[in-house]
Parts: structure tokens; sequence; C-alpha cells
């Protein structure tokens, strides 16, 4: 301790944890993860990480500097706990052996990765591999009893656990390994932290539980790095929730005006005579719209993938899911189809079902779009009026398919949250199924606030955006809190 922390000054500080596993359990895999870019090797094989190294995981303006080492995996640690017992001071044997490296190459590690721990960590990150029960894993005791020698504390990460699952599966494997390991002197918590699934949320909750087993002199630093993390990945959040609703505002206040038509073809229209011509240009039109649509959902999954550190791109094949999630959830508004018929003939009624028939195969199965038209004669145009508040042709999304917009892209958004970056580029895959029916509720709560930010489209997209932004953010939020409790709305307030 310096003398400016023993004379209680508030002085740059820096705090080490050492990632710590049996071989090839994803330590470099979460390095990557927390540290946001490609660091060590990462190989279904044992003993790939052959030295520990220290990698900067944050640092605060005023000096203070947090060091994750990633460190050679535990390998014969049935053997390492033998000669421990067998030494009467087996912390000084582990760092003076060196014949080990040529001889025995799997015990040599090990001594590596207890020389980091003992010489280097504030805190010890030990992972197991929680997809297996504590009793099978064979190598769980002889290596807590090393930890115990060594006597730093640990806190004990699930990792493996697969998808995100349902926060009860995951108390239940939390409460499994804690009753587990309930009699290891210096475990001092358990988390379920997955090196390939965690979400930016529960990296709040691993700071938090870390905070109180930093030693003493260190704490005001590691308050100061934890308060900088949580700053940096809320501005990730603010940059991920532009990139989610500006596609969509500008999709909200799109809109192309179609050709006008002689009375004659408009009123053959509102009969149901075909007309290809008519056929055609709509077609066009609604295909610019969608590869408009596409390009922008594009781009902003592109954002969000940048944001949160990740590699990849986004595949074509990820925007056809999008567009799947969206006709699924933007079904028929069946109520505005009765009402045109109330207002106006039976013949607007026919047109109104047609063209919503049409518009949800219009763009190669993506677009839901609507057709909107001055019909010629009075009572036509008044019916029309009366729904769009129109007096022109012209394309443009329906309410319902906005809405679609937005569930998708918080599914999207919680799919790449998650997504950690030791898996590699990012991929789209299967959402885990409990996430689709919470989306869905919370977008279906947030009506009234999305249909105001839709009824500001005549203004432009900045004015859709400045309702709809904070509708997504607040909707995101929720979604998160709802799936990790209280964690992040404490980051928010915290100081």
């Amino acid at each position: 301790m310096g003398a400016d922390a023993a004379a209680g000054l508030d002085t740059a500080g820096a705090v080490s944890l050492s990632l710590i596993s049996h071989t090839n359990a994803g330590k470099t895999t979460l390095a990557r993860t927390l540290l946001g870019r490609d660091v060590g090797e990462v190989r279904d094989a044992p003993h790939v990480t052959a030295e520990a190294t220290p990698y900067p995981l944050v640092q605060t303006g005023g000096g203070d500097l947090l060091t994750l080492w990633d460190t050679p995996g535990f390998g014969d640690s049935v053997r390492l706990a033998r000669r421990l017992r067998q030494d009467r001071n087996p912390i000084g044997w582990f760092l003076s052996q060196v014949w080990d490296r040529y001889q025995d190459r799997a015990l040599w590690l090990s001594q590596l990765a207890v020389r980091n721990v003992a010489e280097q960590a504030d805190v010890v990150l030990y992972l197991v591999n929680a997809a297996e029960a504590p009793a099978d894993a064979g190598y769980l005791a002889p290596e807590l009893e090393v930890l115990d020698w060594i006597g730093k504390p640990v806190l004990v990460l699930l990792n493996q656990t697969g998808p995100p699952r349902e926060r009860t599966a995951e108390d239940a494997d939390v409460a499994r390994w804690r009753a587990a390991l309930a009699g290891a002197g210096h475990v001092r918590g358990v988390l379920a932290f997955d090196a390939f699934a965690r979400c930016w949320v529960q990296e709040f909750t691993l700071f938090d539980t870390i905070a109180p087993l930093v030693p003493d002199a260190s704490r005001p630093a590691f308050a100061r790095l934890t308060a900088e993390w949580r700053r940096l990945r809320l501005a990730d959040f603010d940059l991920s929730m532009a990139a989610l609703a500006e596609p969509i505002a500008r999709a909200a206040a799109d809109r192309i005006v179609l050709e006008s038509e002689p009375l004659a073809k408009r009123v053959g229209g509102s009969l149901g005579l075909p007309d290809p011509v008519r056929s055609k240009a709509r077609a066009d039109a609604a295909e610019q719209l969608a590869a408009r649509l596409r390009a922008d959902q594009r781009d902003g999954l592109q954002r969000l993938i940048a944001i949160h550190r990740l590699g990849g791109s986004a595949a074509d094949a990820v925007l056809e899911r999008v567009a799947g999630d969206i006709r699924l959830d933007a079904p028929l508004d069946e109520t505005r189809t009765a009402a045109l018929g109330g207002v106006v003939s039976g013949a607007l009624t026919g047109l109104g079902a047609d063209l919503l028939a049409g518009g949800l195969t219009f763009g190669a199965g993506m677009v839901a779009g609507a057709i909107v038209g001055a019909l010629g004669g009075a009572g036509l145009a008044r019916g029309i009026n009366v729904v769009r508040g129109r007096s022109e042709s012209s394309l443009a999304w329906e309410d319902a398919f906005l809405d679609g917009l937005v569930t998708s892209a918080l599914l999207r958004y919680l799919a790449v949250a998650h997504y950690g970056r030791g898996r590699g580029d990012w991929r789209e895959g299967e959402y885990p199924p409990h996430w689709r029916p919470i989306v869905v509720e919370a977008v279906v709560g947030a009506q009234a606030q999305l249909a105001s930010a839709w009824a500001r489209r005549g203004d432009g997209d900045g004015a859709v955006l400045r309702g709809l932004e904070p509708a997504i953010a607040r909707l995101a939020r929720e979604l998160l809190d709802r799936l990790y409790p209280g964690v992040l709305a404490r980051a928010i307030d915290a100081p």
C-alpha cells in the first residue's frame, strides 16, 4: 500500500482478475467476450493457452486499471494437489519448479496458472462447465484444494450453460453448484455467466459481486473502474437504441406517390376489374419501398453488430429471418376492413380486402403495406380519407407492419446483446423460445406510444424518431429488466 493510500487519499489503483479453470473450459472465450476483441487462441483442445497473459479490461481517466489475466488451464490437478499436500511450503514449491516444463506439460501449465494466481490475482474467476453435474466433475475437488491453498478469494462462474434460458433454470443451476461448493473455503460466490451467451447486463452483476472481494486498499479504484465500465456499456445501449429506431422511423415516413389514373380506371379498380398496368405500377412501387427498408435494416443491424464489438455481417439470410418475424407479428387488421365496409360501398370494402391481401405478397413476401387512393367520387374519396387522411394514391407502410418492425428489432437486439464475441463472427440463430412472448407482450403494451410515433409520419422521419427512440429504449430496458430483474435499474441509478 502506498503512502497516499495509507493516508486515505483517493489515488489511482490497479486491480487484477485471474481467469482460471480446468483446461478447455472457455477461459479465452470469456476473455474475448469481456474484452470485445480477439485475444489468445480458441480451439477445442486441451492446453491451448500456454502462458499467463494480462489484458487491460478497463481504465479510467485518472489512471485506475483493471487487468484480466488469461491463464493456462489446470491439467493433472489430482497430481498437483497430491504434491501440494506432500510439501511443507507448497506455494514456494509451485514457484520454484521448472523441470516439469519439459517432462510433464500438463503439470507444468497447471503450475503456471497457480503461479499467476498466487502472484497477480486480487480475485480469482474460476470457470466450471455447468453442462455437467458437480459430482461428475472429477477435477473439481483437487482444483478447489489448490485454490484453497493459494488463499485468494474465488468467484465461480458457471460457463457452457447453452443458449439463454428462463431465469428459473439458471437459478436452479446456481443453487446446485452453490450447494456443491458450500465447503470450499475460499469460494465467495457462484454466478451463471456464460462465455458464449452472456448479456452485457450480467456484467454489472459480475462487477458488483467482485467488489467486496477486492482488497480494502483497492476498493476505491475498483469502484471507479466499475463506474467507467457501466458508463461505457450504457453508452453502447444508447447507440444501440438509435441503430434500432432510425431505420424504423425512416420506414414510417417513407411513402411513394402513385401515378394518378383517369377516372374510368379508378372506378374500374374500385369494382375489382383487373388492370395489368396498375398492378405492375403498384408492385414496382412496393419493391422500391421494400428495397429501401431492406437496405436500412441491413445498415442498422451492421451498426448493432459493431456497437457490440462483434465480427461478421448482416447477411441477407438474417434479413429474411427479420421479414419472417414481421409477417408473423403483423396480422391483417380485420376490424379496419370491416370499418371500411361500414363507411362506404361494398365495392370499396372489396378493394380494401384486395389491397390488404396483395400487400402481404409484394416484395418477396416482405411487404405488408397498404395502397391508399383517391378513387374519385365523393363517397369513395371520403371513405378512404376517413381511414387514411390522404387525398392522393400512395404506398406506405401499415402501422401494424411498423409495430412488427419494432418487435423484430427488439428480438434482434436481444440476440446481438447475448452474443459473446468468443463464439466468433455474428451468426443468426434461433431465438430462445421464452423471448418472443415477452417481446410481443411488451410491444402490444406500448401500442399507444407507438401509435403516437406513427401519427407523426407526415412530418418526416425526424419527427417519428423523437417519439420512437424513447419508446424502443423503454421497451428494451423493460425486457432486460424482466430477464435480469433489477440489474439495469441499479446500474442506471448508480452514482
